[in-house]
């Protein structure tokens, strides 16, 4: 790890995006350094193969990567081995957190947060599995800070158990090591007049809710990124919210902003200041890349 920290590290490979295999792209612009770091669903099968872990990628300009870092590698003792999904790193009082999706049989999806004291790793538990509710298929779990300076966690209820899949809120503990009180729904799939349901052998006919995101915009108002499908299509969608905080109510808006097979997205700003969507498509394994979308935004409104 010296070798990393003190940046020798040339043996590692230069890549650009096309040559990144992964799913919900999650970037963090880190000042300290003057660098990006790329976080995502990097197994090589997320769906049915055992879970290995997390990758990282860091670059100075967006477009040459270097990498693979192994940012999460569970120990043997690790309570899940299926299902690493969507690794999203906040920096939080001084410190990382990895918000990301685990999986066991016979043990309902949710989302567990780990802590390390750089971007890179190595991320450690630091809940006590999951910290989203224990009977509930839950994943993509984010953080939200709100204007009070109360950390809560946005995550999707499962429409695998619930058919039609919702977004929902919950306190965290100061320390983001557990929850506290009882998780509000936010909206339900079906509530956006774009969505279309899907159908699965295995779960039947429902409406899906994937990848929920806070964007707070310069004018105030109060945007959640989030993913369903339309026309069977996977699709990259926004809500408003009417109250400017996160319980809402939320509004959707009535077009989708990215609807070409591509979803799960977040919004970064680079150093410079301009904005980007960034999403994977398209929405098949093992096709799935990052792509940055420049976004503009006007009185609360985004645009690619």
């Amino acid at each position: 790890m010296n070798e990393l920290k003190e940046g020798v590290s040339h043996h590692m490979p230069m890549l650009t995006k096309d040559q990144i295999q992964m799913r919900d792209p999650f970037v963090l612009p880190h000042e300290a350094d003057g660098t990006y770091y790329l976080y995502g669903s990097t197994d090589a099968d997320i769906w049915k193969a055992k879970g290995v872990g997390f990758d990282a990628y860091r670059s100075k300009d967006l477009v040459n990567w270097e990498g693979p870092f192994p940012a999460f590698r569970p120990t043997p003792a690790f309570w899940a081995d299926l299902n690493f999904w969507a690794p999203e790193v906040h920096p939080y009082h001084g410190r990382y957190y990895m918000f990301a999706t685990f999986k066991a049989e016979g043990v309902c999806r949710g989302t567990q947060i780990l802590v390390a004291d750089t971007p890179l790793g190595p991320f450690i538990p630091h809940s006590d599995g999951p910290v989203t509710p224990r009977d509930w298929e839950c994943l993509d779990g984010t953080l939200f800070v709100d204007d009070e300076g109360v950390p809560w966690i946005i995550f999707c209820h499962e429409w695998v158990q619930i058919k039609n899949g919702t977004v929902c809120a919950q306190r965290l503990s100061p320390e983001l090591d557990h929850a506290n009180g009882e998780p509000v729904v936010l909206f339900a799939a079906n509530d956006a007049s774009w969505v279309d349901p899907v159908h699965s052998n295995r779960h039947g006919t429902g409406y899906v809710t994937d990848g929920p995101f806070a964007y707070r915009c310069d004018n105030g108002e109060l945007l959640l990124l989030w993913s369903s499908f339309r026309q069977g299509k996977y699709a990259q969608a926004t809500a408003r919210s009417t109250s400017g905080r996160i319980v809402g109510p939320w509004v959707h808006d009535p077009e989708p902003l990215f609807d070409s097979d591509g979803g799960h997205g977040m919004i970064f700003r680079t150093f410079a200041g301009d904005r980007y969507l960034a999403l994977h498509t398209p929405n098949s394994t093992p096709d799935e890349r990052p792509i940055f979308i420049p976004l503009q935004e006007r009185d609360g409104r985004l645009s690619v």
